[in-house]
């Protein structure tokens, strides 16, 4: 079968070229203002600097008003204020009632203390207790000097320098009861016996303190014949051992004989009878063997009494 043959192709001359664009004409109702703009006209228009926008200055960068700002950080303080007062309570209450009850211990400090020094505690009357060989009636009144004196106030060198004219005075204390009473609390030397020196008996205490003198040998005293007197070590034994016998032997002392410290020995009244005590030491216990030996034995002429050793006492005669 026979195929069709191509058709030939034209020569490049004589192909056609294409024709030509007809130039745009402006249309009747274009306005010139509506052209596009010149090339030196828009060269122009770059080189134009843009207006700046005008900025609120209560406004930065983001747009946000500092009032805003300064707004939401007052409420976030009043936020924390409120956590820390609600976490804080407790501790605030208990401080509250540890400042009031402070306030209300001082007010109560100062009061008493401006009452207790005031007229309204002033001193009206003054006992005085515990005495048996003084005259108390006569310590109350080298104490009238302090009448009238609020008793914060009662001068205690006052007090001390009239009590000490009472050579039978040991000790004192002061006791105020308010409003107006002051209490005089003495305790008594206890005359151990009697030295008797040129004639004059003068009565001691253990410490060798003069509490009375008399040309007479003074009664319900021991006569005290010690060597080296009252500041000897023998006098100190002696004095020691009479302070340590009970009230019913004391009362039976006729006299103390010591030359040391290691050899005190007294005669009882009435019988002559010699107790042989040895040294101060043990005092207590001699007592009580002695005690037990005068029952057992009542005292009669030449017979002694030997406690040197409490634990054996000893019989003689």
């Amino acid at each position: 079968m026979d195929r069709p043959s191509p058709l030939p192709t034209p020569p490049a001359a004589e192909r056609r070229a294409p024709a030509p664009a007809r130039e745009a004409r402006p249309t009747a109702s274009a306005r010139p203002d509506d052209a596009a703009p010149s090339r030196p006209a828009v060269a122009a228009a770059d080189r134009t600097v843009p207006r700046e926008t005008a900025v609120d200055p209560e406004t930065d960068a983001t747009g946000t008003s500092l009032r805003d700002v300064w707004r939401a950080s007052r409420a976030r303080r009043r936020a924390l204020r409120a956590e820390v007062k609600r976490f804080t309570v407790r501790q605030r209450r208990r401080r509250r009632v540890w400042i009031g009850v402070g306030v209300a211990v001082l007010v109560t400090v100062l009061g008493t203390a401006g009452a207790a020094y005031s007229p309204l505690f002033a001193l009206e009357r003054v006992e005085v207790v515990g005495t048996s060989q003084l005259d108390a009636a006569a310590v109350t009144a080298a104490l009238d000097d302090q009448l009238g004196t609020p008793l914060a106030l009662v001068d205690d060198s006052a007090v001390k320098a009239a009590l000490v004219r009472f050579p039978l005075v040991e000790s004192y204390t002061l006791e105020a009861r308010p409003p107006h009473d002051l209490v005089v609390r003495i305790v008594e030397r206890t005359p151990v016996g009697a030295i008797e020196s040129d004639g004059v008996f003068t009565v001691v205490d253990a410490a060798g303190v003069a509490l009375s003198t008399s040309s007479q040998a003074p009664s319900g005293v021991p006569l005290l014949r010690v060597d080296g007197g009252a500041d000897s070590t023998a006098f100190r034994a002696a004095g020691r051992v009479v302070r340590a016998l009970p009230d019913g032997i004391r009362s039976q002392v006729a006299e103390v004989t010591a030359t040391t410290a290691d050899d005190v020995a007294f005669t009882l009244t009435g019988s002559g009878s010699r107790v042989v005590w040895g040294s101060a030491d043990e005092s207590a216990e001699k007592a009580v063997v002695l005690n037990l030996l005068l029952q057992k034995s009542p005292p009669q002429a030449g017979r002694e009494y030997d406690v040197t050793s409490p634990e054996a006492g000893v019989v003689r005669g």
